[in-house]
């Protein structure tokens, strides 16, 4: 029998605390050796007694780092802190500003008053909160094998990513990423196929709304596309999931048309919702930190979603080794890989292995292109300008109906701004974890003061979106949206370190798959702006209790001019969906 997360981890900790309180109790009782106290007094010296040890050795930490600290020529981190022990009330108020405020807010605010980067210590663990772009190059590249996600991150996501390429480290790191990377290559990107089929279901689905008279949920449909498209490079075969009927607004009149969805429709969904809700318990987790299991006192909250998500994934595994056993028997090999299932199993045939890092590439195949398309089509509806002269470039390179080429969109150099300045706004990935395996510095902000000492096993967060927003290295209009900054002298000023636009990771770790979806997203923007001249965002379609709160009107940066709610898990979306309605190009010459 396997015992919930809660369970386990009360187990692990409450070992060491409960023999140190029994043999406690039992020296303060001792009627020789002892203080000879009743049985009544004795538990509560033995803890406070207890208590006293556990700050005794928190002290202790402190001491050892500062030593360590003062030995490396480095000062410890500026710390965050809280008004109550543990500064549990600094956790409790920024989960609460992840629920109900602004992204990356609280962030934000404690950048503004400690600097790039400063110690969030909650429950008296370590957290180092950066920014900074030189900080950053360190983990990534410059220092990359003293970084590891680490056991605790590994240990959080264990039982939705197993032990993929983003959830280990060393040697199967190592292994993992060797097995993807033969089959991206650049001549596999010139085959648009895969986008084109789905892409053009999406304009048929869209076009039928227009007719309608409603907003479609583009983030709905977008993240519908990319499952698909992304099942297939992996699997060969799609889940079809675009073949679903599409939400309809809240606000939709009650005469709507009755689903009358496939079996292998209804399927899809659930594979889909079960995903998602696997990524964003694993994001909560990430976000509690280590006393994650405590919310998961009785069941594991991932078991439910990975038993569907499982169902979907293991048949086709399976299936594909047993196509593969028989081709090796009659002696039959493949030309060409069909799909990223075959090539990786060239690597091993270990079904486990490979369903885990068939999701662990499921992450980045889908949920980070469908975030940079929902939100380009967000950015496009609230700038009109831009979305014209995007469709100009288009119709210069391909024209109002011929399919786009890996040339044509290699030549579309506005194109490639306006994507650019979506990830810079709104990376897909907004943050990210490391931990180092030896005590290191880093160097100071300030150049007058001493380097900044890092202590080893700590856990080192990066966000790379408020760093995008920072308005010492993009300028003082960098909360605002506009391409030409990738395009005229501001490139070279603000982009000219190359850590400080990372919406693809960098140095050994870096996305792989990017070409992909730089192609990918292309397409599709491509193919809609031929079929659609005009989008426009319909805030009434959103649900109410997704929209942007009153409160938000005239705050400083984006949150003051936001119109959706961005929100993240591993990867960002918009709380209640993107509803949009756009102007069909046919309906406009008419």
């Amino acid at each position: 029998m396997i015992l919930p997360p809660g369970l386990r981890f009360l187990g692990r900790t409450l070992v060491i605390p409960t023999c140190l309180f029994l043999l406690l109790q039992a020296i303060v009782t001792h009627p020789v050796h002892g203080f000879g106290l009743s049985m009544w007094t004795a538990p509560i010296v033995a803890a406070f007694a207890l208590v006293a040890f556990t700050l005794a050795r928190n002290i202790l930490v402190g001491i050892t780092h500062a030593k360590e600290a003062h030995a490396m020529g480095a000062r410890i981190i500026p710390r965050a802190r809280g008004t109550w022990p543990g500064s549990v009330d600094l956790m409790r108020k920024m989960l609460t500003a992840y629920k109900t405020g602004y992204l990356g807010d609280s962030f934000a605010a404690l950048v503004q008053a400690l600097g790039p980067v400063m110690n969030i210590r909650v429950l008296w663990q370590d957290k180092i909160f950066t920014v900074a772009p030189e900080h950053i190059q360190m983990i990534l590249a410059t220092d990359f094998k003293n970084y590891v996600k680490g056991k605790q991150f590994c240990d959080t996501m264990d039982s939705v990513l197993g032990n993929g390429v983003f959830n280990s480290d060393g040697e199967m790191w190592s292994f993992h990423r060797s097995m993807t990377r033969p089959f991206f290559a650049r001549d596999r990107f010139e085959h648009f196929q895969i986008f084109d089929r789905h892409t053009d279901t999406v304009i048929s689905l869209i076009k039928r709304r227009v007719q309608e008279g409603h907003a479609v949920d583009f983030q709905d449909l977008i993240s519908r596309l990319t499952m698909d498209s992304a099942t297939e490079f992996l699997f060969g075969s799609s889940v079809d999931s675009l073949a679903c009927t599409p939400p309809y607004p809240h606000n939709a009149s009650a005469t709507l048309p009755l689903r009358h969805d496939s079996p292998r429709a209804r399927a899809a969904n659930a594979f889909t919702e079960a995903y998602s809700e696997a990524m964003h318990q694993i994001a909560f987790r990430q976000r509690v930190g280590p006393i994650w299991p405590l919310f998961e006192m009785f069941h594991d909250k991932t078991a439910k979603p990975m038993e569907t998500v499982t169902a979907y994934i293991d048949p086709l595994i399976h299936a594909a080794l047993e196509k593969k056993r028989l081709a090796e028997e009659k002696g039959v090999h493949s030309a060409e890989d069909s799909c990223l299932l075959d090539e990786l199993m060239k690597s091993s045939s270990d079904p486990k292995l490979l369903k885990d890092e068939i999701i662990n590439i499921l992450i980045a195949g889908r949920d980070t292109t469908m975030s940079v398309l929902t939100n380009l089509i967000y950015l496009l509806s609230t700038s009109s300008d831009v979305t014209a002269r995007l469709r100009e470039e288009i119709m210069a390179f391909v024209g109002p109906s011929e399919r786009p080429t890996y040339d044509d969109i290699k030549q579309m150099k506005y194109l490639r701004a306006v994507i650019n300045e979506t990830m810079r706004l709104f990376p897909p990935v907004p943050f990210n974890i490391r931990q180092p395996l030896e005590s290191t510095t880093w160097p100071s902000p300030d150049p007058t003061e001493k380097p900044l000492y890092i202590p080893a096993g700590t856990t080192i967060v990066y966000s790379v979106m408020v760093m995008h927003r920072r308005t010492d290295l993009w300028g003082p209009d960098a909360h605002l949206f506009d391409p030409d900054r990738f395009l005229d002298e501001r490139a070279k000023k603000y982009v000219s370190h190359p850590f400080r636009f990372l919406p693809f990771n960098a140095g050994p770790r870096i996305c792989l798959g990017q070409q992909f979806a730089y192609n990918e997203m292309s397409y599709v923007i491509i193919r809609l702006l031929q079929n659609f001249s005009s989008i426009m965002l319909d805030v009434d379609a959103c649900p109410p209790e997704a929209r942007v709160p009153t409160e938000w009107s005239g705050q400083p940066g984006r949150k003051g001019i936001e119109q959706i709610v961005p929100k993240a898990h591993l990867t960002l979306y918009t709380q209640g969906g993107l509803w949009v309605k756009m102007e069909d190009t046919i309906q406009e010459s008419n």
